[in-house]
């Protein structure tokens, strides 16, 4: 379900969009602001999950309301002018709406939405039973992931200081599922790398900033399975 508070200086197009709304299915729109104060007073106490803003307001626009919500809202901008469409979607936003609205691309914009509404979030630590127990680790700190050699059950985790966990009878692909996946990369079937680890990297091999005993480096061997998706995620 979606549930959507709009934003708009104008009254009419906050109750024409209501009724565009009020037809669309799995779509409750939970209240309207013509004022962005007011909006942003209230928007942290709303049971909403996402916000429908014109661009063009006095005194505030949508995209400054936007820089202040985008965090624990998706935003669906809408607004008369094209020439947002750059900066609206520099603000990671659900979708930008041209008017006049039209029930047919409302409907589109609902549907992105609901996608990343229903998707899982990843969380920004990791909960496991460890070496030292049940353990809480947060994902920023973590360098390099790779399998134990002790038993292959396990999984050794090195920290940014250097330190190592032992994540116990846990595979690479639930791990994987607990990692934020743009952060986080496999290079090869016993190893994961985090990308603020990576300092160079080439076809074959990656050299990361992780150094070992103060003096080298460590470098991996990039498995044939995951080259692809490393230059996917690199943008080649």
């Amino acid at each position: 379900m979606i549930k959507c508070v709009i934003l708009d200086d104008e009254l009419l197009a906050i109750s024409y969009l209501k009724l565009l709304c009020e037809q669309i299915e799995n779509v409750e729109v939970v209240k309207a602001f013509n004022d962005p104060k007011i909006f942003l007073n209230e928007i942290g106490n709303l049971d909403c999950n996402l916000c429908i803003l014109d661009i063009e307001m006095p005194g505030m626009t949508g995209l400054q309301v936007a820089e202040l919500i985008s965090d624990s809202k998706k935003i669906i901008f809408t607004t008369a002018y094209k020439e947002y469409a750059a900066e609206a979607f520099d603000l990671n936003v659900v979708d930008y709406v041209r008017k006049p609205i039209k029930k047919e691309r409302l409907i589109q914009a609902f549907e992105k939405a609901k996608e990343l509404v229903s998707a899982p979030q990843k969380k920004d630590f990791i909960e496991w039973n460890t070496n030292i127990g049940k353990t809480i680790i947060f994902t920023e700190q973590i360098a390099y992931i790779k399998t134990s050699e002790i038993d292959s059950r396990d999984k050794e985790i090195m920290l940014n200081d250097g330190t190592t966990i032992v994540l116990k009878n846990l595979s690479f692909k639930s791990l994987l599922e607990m990692l934020p996946s743009k952060d986080f990369a496999q290079v090869n079937k016993k190893e994961i790398i985090a990308l603020s680890s990576i300092k160079v990297f080439s076809t074959n091999e990656i050299i990361t900033s992780i150094s070992v005993d103060g003096e080298n480096f460590i470098k991996l061997q990039i498995g044939d399975t995951y080259k692809n998706s490393l230059l996917e995620m690199f943008g080649k």
